[in-house]
């Protein structure tokens, strides 16, 4: 249940009917509540404000009605631009980065205070009315009495007045937010934000668990694994008596009669808990970035090798890309990867043992895929070399110490291949200045 709603809030966050919806909720409730405090006579008191001139049926509706069809209108010019947005972000840094774009907080509150506007004004234009007009079905004798909303007017025109700001700040933030290097930003601050969640005590050295072999959980459907409960797993494996090991991590993709999990010391041990086990598995049509390091990496790798293609050829931005993969990495570098779960922080006693992904894993997903782009590039390759070099400054592990080095023999090994001349030459330099800084 819990993995199911962790889902479903993240997917209602990364779409764009969840705060523009909360936000006419919030309108239509501060709509009522206004023309309440307007008929109860409660705001009276703006009667006494000498600068504040009231206003008549006629114009309060003809206000009403502008700020309703204006809002209305720019609403569907927001929505516009920013699918534009979306479909220009999507077709030169790659459909990976839809789900960032969609989940965009400014663009869905921008869309939401607009939209809210809309409700508001159009709630309130209901309940204005002159001294001679009368409802349908009503006579004379019943009619209501002319009304004018002063409160729920002047609560209009500041809601307008943050609408225009709003407005302004759209169309600043767009064209900010579709910047390669704003794109680039925000990738790498939410890895390198999640990397310290998922991996939150320091590196201890490097640690090979023994992972149990035992009866498999298979699927029962089919679509990625977009989320892992994996303290609710812990409980069933303990409330079990079991030992419970990972066939798959956050982001893979599963189909029926695919393991899921294997249970060791499994006896007595009956379907029901295989059924709690799938629970814990939330599964749909495509990879999200919660819980899920590698596809924010792959968003970045896959932003560096469009920009090292022979058809863009764009170093530098192959160079952000370098940049925010180091970081990563050597915040990886100062991490025990070995995630404890339950009231202990010992792996080894742990009652679910996960895929094994050391830091030679991150290594090779990250910047080990962007090494042969990389490699036709002196720029990013004489880059890649002050990454790797920067990124063992965090390091007190001699194991992947040597990665680093070797992941710098392998990245000149790849430069012979496709450089030659000066390049080659400047590139064997600095790959000896490399060696020397890391003491090898």
């Amino acid at each position: 249940m819990i993995a199911s709603l962790r889902n479903f809030w993240f997917k209602a966050r990364a779409s764009y009917w969840f705060w523009p919806a909360l936000f006419s909720l919030l309108a239509l409730g501060l709509a009522l509540t206004t023309v309440w405090l307007d008929r109860t006579g409660q705001a009276a008191f703006l009667n006494d404000v000498e600068w504040l001139q009231p206003a008549r049926p006629d114009g309060a509706s003809n206000m009403l009605t502008v700020i309703a069809g204006s809002m209305i209108g720019v609403a569907s010019t927001v929505f516009s631009i920013t699918i534009a947005a979306v479909a220009y972000a999507s077709g030169n840094y790659g459909p990976r980065l839809l789900t960032n774009f969609m989940e965009n907080r400014g663009n869905q509150l921008s869309l939401g205070v607009f939209i809210a506007t809309f409700v508001f004004a159009i709630t309130v234009l209901r309940s204005v009315r002159a001294e001679d007009e009368a409802g349908f079905l009503e006579t004379q004798s019943n009619a209501l009495p002319g009304f004018v909303p002063q409160l729920s007017l002047l609560t209009a025109y500041v809601l307008m007045g943050i609408s225009i700001m709003v407005l302004v700040y759209f169309l600043n933030h767009v064209p900010s937010s579709i910047r390669i290097n704003s794109v680039l930003e925000g990738i790498g601050r939410r890895l390198i934000a999640d990397i310290k969640v998922l991996f939150d005590r320091p590196a201890r050295g490097e640690v090979m668990m023994e992972v149990p072999e035992g009866r498999a959980v298979t699927a029962t459907e089919t679509g990625y694994i977009q989320g892992i409960d994996y303290e609710r797993l812990h409980r069933i494996a303990e409330k079990a008596g079991g030992h419970i090991k990972l066939a798959v991590r956050t982001g893979d993709f599963v189909h029926p009669r695919m393991p899921l999990v294997q249970w060791s010391d499994d006896d007595g041990l009956d379907d029901l808990h295989d059924t709690e086990v799938r629970k814990c598995m939330t599964l749909g049509g495509m990879r999200t970035p919660a819980q899920d390091l590698h596809f924010l990496i792959d968003e970045l790798v896959e932003i560096g090798l469009r920009a090292l293609s022979p058809g863009i050829n764009d170093p530098f931005t192959a160079i952000t890309v370098l940049h925010w993969l180091g970081a990563a990495t050597a915040e990886l570098g100062r991490r025990n990867l070995d995630r404890a779960f339950g009231d202990n922080d010992d792996p080894e006693e742990d009652r679910i043992s996960l895929l094994s992904d050391d830091y030679a894993h991150f290594l090779n997903r990250g910047l080990g895929t962007m090494r042969s782009a990389v490699a036709t590039s002196p720029p990013a390759t004489m880059v890649m070399f002050d990454v790797l070099s920067n990124a063992s400054t965090t390091l007190n592990d001699e194991t992947r110490h040597a990665l680093l080095i070797k992941e710098g023999e392998q990245l000149v090994a790849q430069a012979r291949e496709h450089l030659s001349g000066p390049d080659l030459h400047g590139v064997e330099a600095r790959h000896q200045s490399f060696l020397q800084a890391m003491d090898a």
